[in-house]
């Protein structure tokens, strides 16, 4: 093949396939709305590149060489393959076999994905998700491709990162039903600091507001466990004097199966943001936006959050 090749345009190629298939030039011209002469000249350009003659004349027509009806049917593949390229993607959540990843918390996934996963079986049944438990700012992992999208509480979305609120929830502490705070209607700063805490590390950060309060006070809380599952920390809150700070719909959701309570703070006021997160480079697939979608109409649709929260909103 001669270096003229590389400088023939799509439109060139698709002259050359209606030249190679009627192998007649006046033919080929009325098909492409162009002149014989234009025609002659890029058929002198086609030989020059493909160093073949292409096409020659026997009797009064034209057959083609052996080159030339080798050329037309890899040629019209590669047309076929850019007119693919340049079409809008067609997504049917019915025909998907994707296999998504997000990131949330233990809590998220043991509220979302049997409604979740109940949905898909009659909306994408090919459908697969893989579930990793979120870290506080791994915004990396949705900019490498780690995960698709992350459920997490998060004060805003940044630079190149797009997020849709699910809704807002405040803060409360949580303890034991027969823990000597229980007793009170607000906790304060000296309350608070009485007794031991407990840290949950998955997830979004749920309690460092209380600990930048306390630092312009030159205060601290004695933090004597720390653990990445909600479970987990249930589990040894009903067991010990410890408090926890979370979300008042989650709290809500505890007290409602064990025995359990919680309290709002007298000297701080936080609101936390839930977030479904993505990265730019997945913000026009198709299929990212019907996923994206379908994961915050489940949120928004299940037990996730209080039956109070705020309205969502929306960041760019």
């Amino acid at each position: 093949m001669g270096p003229g090749f590389n400088n023939l345009s799509i439109a060139q190629l698709k002259a050359l396939v209606a030249i190679l298939e009627v192998r007649n030039l006046s033919y080929a011209a009325n098909l492409l709305g162009t002149s014989q002469s234009a025609l002659s000249r890029n058929l002198a350009q086609f030989r020059e590149a493909f160093g073949d003659p292409l096409l020659v004349r026997q009797s009064r027509e034209y057959v083609l060489t052996e080159r030339g009806a080798a050329l037309i049917a890899p040629i019209k593949s590669i047309l076929d393959q850019l007119q693919d390229i340049g079409s809008p993607s067609v997504f049917t959540p019915a025909t998907c076999t994707r296999r998504f990843a997000m990131a949330g918390s233990d809590h998220v996934a043991q509220y979302i994905l049997p409604d979740m996963f109940e949905d898909l079986a009659s909306t994408a049944p090919g459908v697969s998700i893989d579930f990793r438990p979120w870290q506080a700012n791994r915004f990396d992992w949705l900019a490498s491709g780690e995960i698709d999208l992350a459920i997490s509480m998060i004060d805003d979305t940044p630079a190149d990162y797009h997020g849709r609120v699910i809704g807002e929830d405040s803060a409360v502490c949580c303890m034991r039903n027969g823990h000597p705070l229980a007793s009170h209607e607000t906790l304060s700063v000296d309350a608070l600091l009485q007794w031991p805490h407990m840290k949950i590390t998955s997830g979004g950060d749920k309690d460092s507001f209380v600990d930048a309060c306390l630092r312009k006070r030159n205060l601290q809380r004695d933090i004597q466990l720390t653990v990445p599952f909600y479970s987990a920390a249930m589990a040894v809150m009903l067991r010990s004097d410890m408090l926890l700070m979370l979300p008042e719909h989650i709290a809500r959701k505890w007290t409602e199966q064990v025995e359990a309570c919680s309290r709002h703070l007298d000297f701080v006021d936080h609101t936390f943001r839930y977030w479904v997160v993505w990265h730019s480079r997945t913000h026009s697939s198709p299929e990212q936006q019907w996923f994206r979608q379908f994961v915050y109409q489940n949120c928004r649709g299940s037990q996730f959050l209080s039956p109070g929260d705020r309205p969502p909103a929306y960041s760019a």
